[in-house]
């Protein structure tokens, strides 16, 4: 067991640990200093100005057009006060080779995803687990429980030191004896 919790800490640290690569990152450039980019937001709000020649001021689709017009005008604004950088297409591009300057961009919201992700697996198991010690498991497997699922959702977000707890205390994982394994 301590072999496999050593081996697993070296993996776990390996994953964790990126490697920097300092590269060119295939010519992108910041969006406020590509061309393209700022033709692709003269493009739109062109576009917009062109259809909202087509209403009266100030009517509903014409005041709803200048409303497009400022949130587009603000969302270029916004990347190109960012650390975002664009193509030669003028479009943002994620980077995700390791550089903390971009971890906005993928590594919080990935992060973001493994946790959230794994809380639903975790409240899932939890509610599994719990209904299984019921007189009639398989009516709640098919019909939830809402008070009882809200209960173990509510307590779920700890889910990372609750797995921890399992696993070190050796209830995280069946024993052999409790796997079946199909005859050969």
């Amino acid at each position: 067991m301590i072999k496999f919790k050593k081996s697993l800490l070296i993996f776990l640290l390996t994953l964790l640990i990126p490697l920097s690569a300092f590269a060119d990152v295939a010519g992108l450039v910041k969006c406020s200093d590509s061309p393209a980019f700022n033709r692709r937001l003269e493009t739109s709000v062109k576009k917009l100005e062109v259809r909202i020649q087509k209403y009266e001021v100030d009517s509903p689709p014409a005041l709803a057009l200048e409303q497009q017009i400022s949130r587009t005008k603000s969302r270029f604004d916004r990347y190109s006060n960012s650390e975002l950088l664009c193509g030669k297409e003028g479009l943002p591009h994620l980077i995700t080779d390791g550089r903390w300057d971009h971890a906005v961009e993928f590594v919080i919201p990935g992060l973001m995803f493994l946790y959230i992700s794994g809380w639903i697996g975790w409240v899932g198991r939890n509610y599994l687990n719990t209904v299984g010690k019921t007189s009639n498991p398989t009516e709640k497997e098919i019909i939830i429980d809402v008070p009882l699922a809200l209960k173990i959702m509510s307590s779920g977000f700890i889910w990372p030191v609750s797995a921890w707890q399992e696993f070190t205390n050796g209830n995280f994982l069946a024993s052999s004896s409790e796997i079946t394994v199909s005859p050969r």
